[in-house]
């Protein structure tokens, strides 16, 4: 295991982190360290930073809540770059995205792989831009109500498809509901992080109560 000083500081005393979800690989930020802010961050387990704006350390979450929970540090080979997987309490951008990573410069023509998060920063981009012709943007712009209603529309489309024993159509109705939640989690501010902790501890919950069963 690698000492403090086996790193390569900058001249001004600085090495860059890449902050990155333990749980999805998701990168959250890039932010800087120095020798204490690192040294607080190894003995506290939650990320220190060292703000290059207000010259100052920043223990992230130390006024929003939003902790950094650290899992590992580990250097680059040439010791000069850190990567930091944390698994965090909420939002990791002081804009309130799940991650400070979400403006597209380029993407090839490819077809990338489809994931949740990817589709919730989506729905994140279109609530901030508010694209014209989006069906999302219009969904953002009629507000909480009109959310929630299509909410209720997709839920009893599901379970009249579910009713029907239609694996084809409930298939199609489970992914419209899907994504009428997410745009209600946008629009409330709830990340998917905070449903994954949640499933988790209801899983914890569960797999107690089961052992409990068992030994009755």
């Amino acid at each position: 295991m690698l000492n403090i000083d086996d790193l390569k500081f900058d001249e001004k005393g600085l090495i860059p982190a890449v902050v990155t979800d333990a749980d999805t690989g998701k990168v959250l930020t890039l932010a800087y360290m120095n020798r204490e802010s690192l040294q607080i961050s190894m003995e506290k387990g939650l990320t220190c930073f060292w703000s290059r704006s207000r010259q100052e350390l920043w223990l992230k979450g130390e006024t929003s809540g939003n902790y950094q929970h650290i899992v590992s540090i580990t250097a680059d080979c040439d010791r000069d770059a850190l990567t930091v997987l944390v698994r965090k309490d909420g939002p990791a951008c002081h804009t309130g995205a799940d991650s400070c990573f979400n403006d597209l410069v380029w993407q090839s023509g490819d077809a990338q792989p489809f994931s949740i998060d990817g589709l919730y920063a989506l729905l994140e981009g279109r609530k901030r831009d508010l694209p014209e012709g989006s069906y999302t943007t219009y969904l953002f712009q009629k507000g909480l109500d009109k959310i929630l209603k299509k909410v209720g529309e997709e839920s009893t489309e599901v379970i009249i498809a579910g009713k029907a024993e239609d694996k084809k159509e409930t298939v199609y109705e489970i992914a419209d509901l899907a994504y009428h939640v997410l745009v209600l989690m946008v629009q409330m501010g709830i990340s998917v992080d905070e449903i994954r902790q949640e499933l988790a501890s209801r899983h914890i919950i569960d797999h107690k109560v089961k052992q409990e069963k068992m030994t009755k």
